[in-house]
């Protein structure tokens, strides 16, 4: 059992966004949904909350209503190993409603921010060499979806 999950309020979709993210990541499955009962803040029988899993990462969802809403202040940061990977991640995340930002920062349908990354960026970013890593963080600084060769190229 994992110690800390992550736990997400959503207002009636927690169900359609588990699916959703179990989708776009590989070994992703739900795990667990929970009804609200007789008696309960939701209509009896509706799901309450989805358990599910993304690359051996569990997470839960609750419908908790409208009173909050995702917000920037707090992202899953996602280690890519490819261009591939983060490719794929950011068509996936950013399709139907998602929207890019900058730095490698996305917003997906659902409002929850997104940081897909390339793990060679971290190296090309912290370069021995202070004039190849602005360089670096300077083509960065102008990209919405990370181009590991561009970094490379910098």
């Amino acid at each position: 059992m994992q110690k800390i999950v992550p736990f997400l309020w959503f207002d009636s979709n927690a169900e359609e966004a588990a699916n959703f993210y179990v989708s776009v990541f590989k070994n992703g499955k739900i795990t667990d949904i929970r009804r609200y009962g007789p008696d309960s803040p939701g209509p009896e029988g509706s799901v309450m909350s989805v358990s599910f899993e993304l690359n051996s990462e569990e997470f839960i969802g609750l419908n908790g209503g409208p009173l909050f809403h995702f917000n920037e202040s707090v992202s899953f940061f996602v280690n890519c190993d490819s261009q591939d990977e983060v490719d794929d991640l950011w068509a996936k995340l950013t399709a139907d409603g998602g929207q890019e930002s900058q730095c490698g920062w996305l917003k997906d349908k659902f409002g929850l921010s997104w940081q897909i990354v390339p793990t060679e960026m971290a190296s090309i970013l912290g370069d021995p060499d202070p004039t190849k890593a602005n360089r670096a963080m300077q083509a960065m600084l102008k990209m919405k979806k990370i181009d590991l060769q561009a970094l490379r190229d910098a």
